[in-house]
């Protein structure tokens, strides 16, 4: 089982981001986080990195659903989707929450994590 959904866009890399917040937006999620990998990488050990951005999605009424019949899910929350440079393209990924559910063995979250998967996946084929 592969963990993600990937979809090489031909686009700059901040359209990318503004083109998957919107398509998030129309399903529902909002971006609480937004993590520049390569500004925090290069800040915190100088390294270089390719761009590279970590946008933490949350779907209010899917969190909850999932808060209250686990309550320690919140550390797999929220749902991220990256923008990443790969070989001068620019790819969008979105995790499988399915596949992170597997994890957690509570039979209660697999009906949410199944709608939440198809939500991820029509945002990305949206884009």
């Amino acid at each position: 089982m592969t963990y993600c959904f990937t979809k090489t866009l031909n686009t700059s890399f901040d359209e990318a981001i503004e083109q998957a917040t919107a398509a998030l937006k129309e399903k529902g999620f909002g971006v609480l986080t937004t993590i520049d990998v390569k500004k925090t990488l290069k800040e915190k050990i100088d390294a270089d990195f390719r761009p590279y951005t970590i946008l933490g999605a949350c779907n209010p009424n899917f969190a909850h659903q999932a808060l209250q019949n686990e309550p320690k899910i919140g550390t797999m929350l929220p749902c991220n989707v990256i923008v990443e440079e790969v070989d001068g393209a620019i790819e969008v990924s979105a995790v499988d929450p399915l596949a992170s559910m597997q994890a957690v063995e509570n039979p209660a979250l697999e009906g949410i994590a199944r709608e939440v998967q198809s939500l991820l996946k029509e945002v990305i084929d949206a884009l």
